[in-house]
């Protein structure tokens, strides 16, 4: 007895110093999360140049979320930068009569193809200034060739290259490891979604003639839209840049130069010497893009912005969509449908702009986001800025909107449902001996079971449902789009399209980004020209966001930091778990490099 109190105690002990030891460090942890948090005014002398190298994910809004992208292992934070922050910085950027110029320091951009086509517009926009834009990189990838090539100067690294190869996809395929589990896919998406490849995963060991045909026409559209850029910015022949890329001739920084890719190959103390000379001062004044997202330029028209009470609510649609709840990385169908309704009920709000950036996801929750956008728009403007993804259900919340914009490289369309029952029966009989038996009072009691197959009756059930969502579907896109059924359906059966063709097709109304968008909303709400900007859906508060972070998004930040560049993959079999009811979406796995 003696010996458990002293152990019981000595355990007791041990907890207490633990959890002192916790708080100690949690504590800390706040400190710096604070001072990094505190907002500083920052202002700019004369001459200085705005430096830009954006090294973590961009996303289309900027998070408040003092632990998102914290490294828990560095203790160092990095968070995402958000498209909206980039667009008003540039703006202020281009009208702050100190900054002379910007110069690119990076060698990747993360963002998608279309979000890098909107920073490279806005930085077409910031030239109109007449300041300057020059690039600098050890090595280009073709990303970041693409937005630095508007520049006036790029300059590369003496031992670096210029990454010119053409667009790749990658679809992952489970179909063989499923055979080899003993697991059935038993996979329902109707007669007229030939082109909805989301479920050839789990039917193929390879791209079906349809998905390989859609996504070729994909991404010649987008390598197109490049090169044509490409050429007009350093006045290269189309069929020279192919060429290039053809034969990988950029491999060295000469060859990259004698082919007028590059203006010099120097080193970059060599480049600063160049931007001193550019600024016409004797000591490069320079302002890190983080830096410069706090300065003021003019406060008085600030605090005039702020105290206007007509308002242009944006509203950001990032992520998969899913039933229920939602957070930053995904829709949640009451969250998003939440947010809509509060814009349109709020009296100060004249317009509404909904930014969507989504593959799609469950088509109940899709359907439940797109009904708030009908009755929000019969109120005031509904608006939609499309990014990076709007296909399926990211197209379906889509097309009760009043006007919609999109990049030419917008992924788009994929309109079509599928459904997937997993038949786990033959993986628990053969690998691990488990047997099944069952009475039932009905014949279809069991509807649905993963431990057994579908019967012929309750496979046409779910086709009729399949089939019947995808009329809804089209139904809804020929009555919004004011197109014909018969036509709708043409372009349909789960295809992917472009921006440029989807506007060319009637799917959107005209091509631009966020930018456009809210100055079309603006126009259409009669807004006036000072007006205040809120953003929905509403952020969560401090300690909300840190026992979720602290909580529930523990495993995913310990498996990003695990796995790095092989995190996409544990994402999606995790997305393939999770998956309920009927999906309007896209591919599981679509990379395009």
């Amino acid at each position: 007895m003696k010996q458990f109190f002293k152990f019981m105690f000595a355990s007791f002990a041990g907890t207490v110093l633990t959890l002192i030891l916790i708080l100690i460090l949690f504590a800390g942890m706040m400190a710096s999360l604070a001072s990094l948090a505190k907002k500083e005014a920052v202002e700019t002398e004369p001459h200085t140049i705005l430096k830009i190298k954006w090294t973590t994910p961009i996303k289309d809004r900027g998070t408040n979320n003092p632990l998102a992208g914290f490294n828990f292992n560095t203790f160092k934070a990095s968070k995402p930068v958000g498209l909206n922050e980039i667009i008003k910085t540039l703006d202020k950027a281009k009208q702050d009569p100190n900054i002379d110029g910007i110069f690119l320091d990076m060698e990747t951009i993360p963002a998608g193809i279309a979000t890098t086509e909107e920073i490279r517009n806005k930085l077409a926009d910031f030239k109109k200034s007449g300041k300057f834009i020059v690039s600098y990189a050890n090595n280009y990838d073709q990303k970041a060739y693409y937005l630095a090539s508007l520049g006036d100067k790029i300059y590369l690294n003496p031992n670096g290259t210029v990454l010119l190869k053409g667009l790749s996809a990658q679809v992952m395929f489970f179909k063989n490891l499923m055979n080899k589990l003993g697991i059935k896919a038993q996979v329902i998406r109707g007669p007229n979604n030939k082109f909805k490849s989301a479920v050839e995963p789990f039917l193929l060991d390879k791209m079906s003639q349809a998905n390989r045909k859609q996504m070729q026409v994909l991404l010649k559209t987008f390598w197109d839209k490049m090169l044509n850029s490409i050429s007009i910015s350093r006045k290269i022949k189309v069929s020279k840049l192919n060429n290039l890329a053809n034969n990988l001739t950029l491999w060295n920084a000469e060859i990259s130069k004698k082919n007028n890719m590059v203006d010099s190959v120097i080193y970059r103390d060599q480049v600063i010497t160049l931007l001193k000379k550019l600024s016409g001062v004797k000591k490069l004044r320079s302002i890190s893009y983080n830096k410069y997202l706090k300065a003021k330029i003019n406060k008085k028209e600030e605090h005039k912005k702020n105290i206007n009470r007509n308002t242009l609510a944006v509203i950001y649609a990032s992520g998969e969509i899913v039933q229920g709840k939602g957070n930053e990385n995904n829709i949640g169908g009451v969250t998003l449908a939440n947010a809509i309704r509060a814009a349109r009920l709020n009296k100060r709000v004249k317009a509404i702009v909904m930014r969507v950036n989504s593959p799609g996801g469950d088509a109940l929750a899709s359907d439940v986001i797109r009904r708030e956008v009908e009755l929000a728009k019969k109120t005031k403007p509904f608006i939609v800025s499309m990014g990076d993804l709007a296909a399926s259900g990211g197209y379906w919340i889509s097309t009760e909107a009043d006007y919609i914009f999109a990049e030419p490289t917008t992924i788009t369309g994929s309109i079509g449902v599928f459904g997937i029952i997993p038949d786990f029966q033959k993986f628990m009989n053969n690998k691990l001996g488990i047997t099944f038996d069952k009475v039932m009072t009905n014949p279809n009691a069991d509807f649905v079971d993963v431990m057994t197959s579908l019967s012929p009756t309750q496979k046409e059930r779910l086709n009729q449902g399949i089939t019947g969502i995808y009329n809804k579907f089209t139904s809804l896109v020929a009555r919004t789009r004011h197109l014909r059924k018969s036509y709708v359906d043409s372009i349909a059966r789960g295809r992917v399209w472009a921006g440029i063709t989807a506007k060319k097709l009637g799917l959107v109304n005209e091509m631009g980004g966020l930018q456009d968008a809210m100055a079309y909303a603006v126009k259409k709400g009669k807004l006036g020209v000072n007006y205040r900007i809120v953003n929905y859906p509403k952020r969560k508060e401090f300690i909300q966001q840190l026992v979720e972070e602290l909580g529930g998004q523990a495993q995913t930040k310990i498996v990003n930091y695990t796995l790095g560049p092989w995190k996409v993959y544990w994402h999606e079999i995790k997305t393939i778990q999770k998956l309920k009811g009927v999906q309007a979406r896209l591919p599981f796995i679509l990379s395009i490099n």
